[in-house]
């Protein structure tokens, strides 16, 4: 006889486990990060008002009674011509940061004479500086707010 025997043991298959704690861990990690830097603020969906438009006696037809709006003793109302660029506004020929906004809305109108304002939009304006100007003059006196755009 040769020497004892050797028992021959199967061989186990090596099993790979897919574990799904790193994909959950990288899924919340994702969620917190759009979370944290999307806005909740929708400026597409800002509302823009018109004024009434004012009647004065030029506009009413001889021999009818209408109530005029318009206060005949009242200043014209001043136009403002402000032209949107990325991050600044330029007003006369002077550029602006937009952090001097509140002194620039103030500055607009009086109570008894309310500025209109057209904002020129540059090629490279933001939707973000736009949404800001328009929350700045709604707080102002100003009575009408025209977009144009402009070739940049």
């Amino acid at each position: 006889m040769s020497g004892p025997s050797r028992l021959q043991l199967p061989v186990r298959k090596p099993t790979y486990r897919f574990s799904l704690t790193p994909l959950a861990d990288a899924m919340f990690q994702l969620l917190s990060f759009f979370m944290l830097t999307s806005s909740l603020t929708p400026y597409s969906l800002l509302t823009l008002q018109t004024a009434p438009a004012a009647t004065t006696g030029a506009d009413a037809v001889e021999g009818s009674e209408t109530n005029t709006t318009a206060d005949t003793d009242a200043p014209p109302a001043e136009v403002a011509l402000w032209t949107v660029e990325r991050d600044g506004l330029v007003i006369g020929g002077q550029t602006f940061a937009l952090d001097a906004l509140p002194a620039l809305a103030g500055a607009l109108g009086t109570q008894s004479a309310l500025a209109d304002v057209v904002l020129i939009i540059r090629a490279e304006a933001q939707v973000q500086d736009i949404a800001t100007i328009l929350e700045a003059l709604q707080s102002a006196n100003v009575a009408s707010v025209r977009i144009s755009t402009g070739a940049g």
